[in-house]
């Protein structure tokens, strides 16, 4: 018997493509099925999240998950990597230098569990592969997504994951934090402030404004919002156009 995404606490967002909210800190986790092949979206907050975000995921899918992209390397999104052996797992170029020690220190700083964050830390996954501008997957079946490294803006290596829509359904972009519905966007100490308005343009241009976006954490958006949140964090931070 076929699983629906709902029965596992999923919500589907388009023909093969759906998300989850994850407890703790409401992070997003996205899934991109092809044929024989499946993209998930940020791999969760720890090395067992991750676990069961890959038996889920692969469940849906119908087979194993082959491709792995994370948003921001920040520890809710990273730390459940080391659960995707064998997938190829992309990044925007330069996460890859980002340091163990301080992601766990941040997780801690954050409620992760000590022990929790320490294995994750240990055997944290570096990206196989960089992008540096664009970059499309064929996941099969006529599935392709875009990879495409908008930043620095939430992050010094923020990445977003376009699946172009198919019959009449719109696109969908996992956006990362570069957006928030469920709480302000937040800009900590590695976020660049003066570049985020313009990493909001690029997102809407990518997307369209009949686009589906995922933020990061919180409910499904559309343009307008992202255009309204784009306004918002260029007067917070003195950004013109």
């Amino acid at each position: 018997m076929t699983v629906t995404w709902e029965e596992l606490g999923w919500e589907r967002v388009a023909a093969g493509v759906g998300r989850c909210r994850l407890p703790g800190w409401d992070c997003t986790a996205g899934l991109v099925v092809g044929a024989g092949s499946a993209l998930l979206v940020d791999a969760g907050a720890s090395v067992a999240e991750g676990a069961r975000l890959r038996a889920e995921a692969e469940e849906l899918a119908g087979g194993r998950v082959t491709h792995l992209a994370l948003t921001h390397p920040h520890f809710d999104h990273v730390f459940g990597a080391a659960a995707f052996a064998g997938a190829e797992i992309f990044g925007a170029v330069g996460l890859e230098t980002v340091r163990a020690e301080e992601l766990r220190a941040d997780a801690v700083r954050h409620g992760l569990d000590e022990a929790a964050a320490t294995e994750a830390a240990d055997v944290l996954v570096r990206p196989r592969h960089a992008v540096c501008g664009e970059r499309t997957l064929d996941l099969g079946g006529a599935r392709q997504v875009l990879l495409a490294n908008v930043g620095p803006a939430h992050t010094a290596h923020d990445l977003v994951v376009l699946v172009p829509g198919a019959s009449g359904t719109p696109e969908v972009v996992f956006c990362g934090d570069l957006v928030e519905e469920s709480g302000e966007p937040q800009a900590g100490p590695d976020a660049v402030p003066s570049h985020w308005p313009a990493a909001l343009d690029r997102l809407l241009d990518l997307g369209g404004e009949d686009a589906l976006y995922v933020p990061g954490h919180g409910a499904v958006v559309d343009a307008a919002f992202v255009r309204a949140q784009r306004e918002a964090l260029a007067a917070r931070f003195g950004v013109s156009r």
